[in-house]
């Protein structure tokens, strides 16, 4: 396959030009050379990284840490293991994002139990709770 153009990828991708012009911006697409008359003339395999970068994103990982994987796909030496590596990091981060969520959702919780949802908002005892400090999540 030859060399393609910013809208040529773009459409082979299902991605727009400014997304790709981002992705350049950021380190996750090399910068294409350009032809004489100003267009830039991406190399085939990054048809193969714009899937990769969409499908990393959703999955939690930061546009750095889908920076990295990209480079480490590129280094000598690095086998499956150093990408399960990284893969399980991601998921202890997941895990101890997910636990301080249920911790914020129990207090909230517990903050909607205390209050009937009648009343003045000077006697809310959830306002109450945050002003005086006696939220923890």
């Amino acid at each position: 396959m030859d060399s393609l153009t910013s809208h040529a990828l773009s459409q082979a991708a299902g991605v727009n030009q400014q997304t790709i012009r981002y992705y350049e911006r950021r380190g996750l697409i090399p910068k294409p050379p350009r032809t004489t008359s100003g267009y830039r003339m991406f190399p085939p395999d990054t048809l193969r990284r714009l899937p990769f970068i969409r499908q990393a994103q959703p999955l939690g990982f930061t546009l750095r840490e889908i920076r990295a994987l990209l480079d480490l796909r590129m280094r000598p030496g690095v086998s499956c293991a150093d990408i399960r590596g990284r893969t399980r990091e991601k998921v202890s981060e997941i895990q101890s994002k997910i636990e301080t969520l249920r911790r914020m959702e129990a207090a909230l919780a517990r903050l909607a139990n205390r209050c009937r949802g009648r009343g003045p908002v000077e006697e809310c005892p959830i306002l109450d709770a945050m002003d005086e400090g006696g939220v923890s999540a």
